[in-house]
C-alpha cells in the first residue's frame, strides 16, 4: 500500500478519536468534504498545503501528522514480515 493510504487512515483515526464528522473537519481545514473523504480513503494525494491544513485542524504540526503515517506504515510492514516468517 502507498503512504497515501496510511496518511488517510491516520486522518480518519484522528477524526474519529476527536468525534468529528468529515464535514466538521473539512470546515476546520477549509477543504471540501468530498475531497477530505478521498484523502481518508487514500484516493487523493494531498499537497503539502493540504497536509498542513489538516494538521492545523487537529492542532498538530504537518511533520507530526506525516510521522504518524510513517509509523503506521512501518508497523504494518513489520507485522507482515513477522507473519511471513511463521
Amino acid at each position: 500500500m502507498s503512504i497515501n493510504v496510511y496518511f488517510g487512515r491516520v486522518v480518519k483515526q484522528l477524526r474519529d478519536t476527536r468525534r468529528l464528522s468529515q464535514e466538521a473537519l473539512a470546515e476546520r481545514a477549509d477543504l471540501n468534504r468530498t475531497y477530505l473523504g478521498e484523502v481518508e480513503r487514500g484516493v487523493a494525494i494531498p499537497s503539502l498545503a493540504t497536509i498542513t491544513k489538516i494538521a492545523t485542524a487537529f492542532n498538530l504540526s504537518a511533520s507530526d501528522l506525516i510521522a504518524r503515517s510513517e509509523l503506521l506504515l512501518n508497523n504494518e510492514a513489520q507485522t507482515s514480515e513477522l507473519a511471513s516468517v511463521d
